[in-house]
């Protein structure tokens, strides 16, 4: 396995990890619906994602930072969309607890994640 690919498993992993903690607490601890403590859940778990694969993920690709974060920031927010409109259909819909179903839906967009980071978000400019 590359190099490349075991980093973004750990940042992805980490990333994932404190999108769905942030979720669990605040829907716990706060009473927070959901879908609005996911919203918060995805933005902390975005600085995670984009630091950890700005440094370390593709690093090699020399992406200048700014473009890099607008670019990123785009996939993320359409991964999020994505996130978000599966989480409220399969809440009302699946019967599953609102846990298990986000961490089901956190590891399908991974692959998602990597596979336009690498090929754009991240590339050379």
């Amino acid at each position: 396995m590359s190099r490349q690919i075991i980093l973004f498993i750990l940042v992805g992993t980490l990333a994932a990890l404190t999108h769905w903690g942030i979720v669990i607490a605040l829907v716990q601890t706060l009473s927070l619906s959901p879908l609005l403590a996911n919203l918060f859940g995805w933005l902390l778990a975005f600085l995670v994602s984009f630091g950890g694969h700005y440094w370390l993920t593709f690093r090699s690709q020399n992406a200048q930072f700014l473009p890099a974060l607008a670019r990123f920031f785009l996939v993320s927010a359409a991964g999020f969309a994505v996130n978000e409109a599966s989480y409220a259909y399969l809440l009302n819909n699946s019967g599953l607890r609102y846990d298990l179903l986000l961490g089901l839906i956190l590891i399908g967009l991974a692959v998602l994640t990597f596979l336009a980071g690498r090929l754009w978000a991240f590339r050379r400019t």
